[in-house]
């Protein structure tokens, strides 16, 4: 197996200089250091039934970085994120607090305090939690008064992007409806308690069309909210859409919190990596929009099914969200079947991107069990990412 983490990117984006890193972590599951790329953050064995998903990091006014994450697979109870945090800018994690009943959540900060805003469980309601203590203690959303956001409906999302704009808080929430994931958006005023319902606005939804794409559109899902040049709020969407180049889908916020629209004729754009679960964001000093994608490069993946080819982590940017230049291979290993670096929240450090991925690689224990599956949530430093 090959394994590359490249700093600077060779001509023409092929890898034509690499170097391994490796950090090696304790285990108190394994009897043997365990060697992952970057840092490892969490471990679980795939013996265990139990994969770890939905990475999220947050970097608070300290400095101190503080990742979440939550489980999947037939040993996880699907309802639970586990907190880490870090005093040394990533070298080292150690547990922080684990939350029953959030799921699907993203971490931010909002005037000193530190949210997680997510769902219930798998599947479940829209709730949001606060923490004063760095995350060490969370509140309990009981109620429409104290975090419980919704009291029906089957809501859906991941680790997605939480930003400020026109003086709201915006993020995506899909809801799961009978013909499959509907896009939507939720917001609510900076200046309001964002533990209570009423705070709260939650878009029409938009439901899927298998007719799109030249009837190759298989559906959409965990949105990424960002902010457009021009100051508009959209949610740019993973698209299921099996061929290359892979697509997104953007859906507009039309000047009306409770309003969202969608053109098929002009709404999907080429995205490297579109078909995984993707954040993006404005750096304001280069004046690009950033990703961390699971991109297909030519020759780095040899099967068919383009959604679960995650073994290649791109670094990619935009000026404008429809045009997108890949700029760094970040992370490659040859074997696709049982390797992944996916589902990556990430923020801006200095000059550096700080990211949590979720990843499935070689343990101790005989590895993940599939590249979709992974065994460990890690952390990864992209160092001067404006200027490869």
């Amino acid at each position: 197996m090959r394994i590359e983490l490249l700093v600077k990117p060779a001509a023409c984006f092929t890898m034509c200089v690499a170097m391994v890193v490796a950090i090696l972590s304790n285990s108190a599951a394994s009897a043997a250091p365990l060697t992952v790329p970057g840092v490892m953050v969490a471990h679980s064995p795939a013996g265990t039934g139990i994969y770890l998903g939905s990475p999220s990091i947050a970097i608070l006014a300290d400095g101190t970085d503080v990742v979440s994450h939550d489980t999947f697979g037939p040993g996880s109870q699907q309802n639970v994120v586990e907190l880490y945090s870090s005093h040394d800018k990533g070298r080292s994690w150690s547990k922080l607090a684990e939350v029953t009943g959030q799921y699907y959540s993203s971490l931010f900060t909002h005037r000193g305090a530190l949210y997680l805003l997510g769902t219930s469980r798998i599947e479940g309601l829209p709730v949001i939690r606060r923490s004063t203590d760095s995350g060490r203690t969370w509140t309990n959303p009981g109620d429409a008064y104290s975090g419980l956001l919704a009291s029906q409906g089957k809501y859906f999302s991941s680790a997605v992007s939480v930003v400020a704009a026109n003086g709201r808080l915006w993020r995506s929430m899909e809801t799961i409806e009978r013909n499959g994931v509907w896009a939507r958006m939720m917001s609510a005023s900076v200046d309001s308690d964002l533990l209570k319902a009423d705070s709260w606005t939650f878009t029409n939804g938009l439901g899927p069309n298998a007719q799109w794409l030249d009837g190759k559109f298989k559906g959409w899902l965990e949105g990424s909210a960002v902010v457009t040049p021009k100051g508009q709020v959209v949610d740019v969407l993973r698209v299921y859409y099996d061929f290359q180049p892979e697509k997104a889908a953007i859906v507009k916020v039309d000047g009306d919190p409770n309003y969202v629209s969608f053109d098929p004729q002009n709404g999907f754009i080429d995205l490297p990596g579109g078909g995984k679960k993707f954040t993006i964001r404005f750096d304001p000093r280069s004046k690009l929009y950033w990703s961390l994608t699971n991109a297909v490069l030519s020759g780095s993946y040899q099967g068919n099914n383009f959604e679960r080819a995650r073994n290649t982590l791109e670094l990619i940017s935009s000026p404008d969200l429809h045009t997108w230049t890949a700029r760094r291979t970040v992370l490659h290993v040859d074997d696709a079947e049982k390797h992944g670096f996916q589902y990556v929240d990430w923020v801006f450090d200095g000059q550096d991107i700080a990211a949590a991925v979720r990843t499935s690689f070689d343990d101790n224990d005989g590895g993940a069990h599939s590249q979709h599956d992974s065994n460990f949530i890690t952390f990864l430093r992209v160092p001067d990412f404006a200027h490869p």
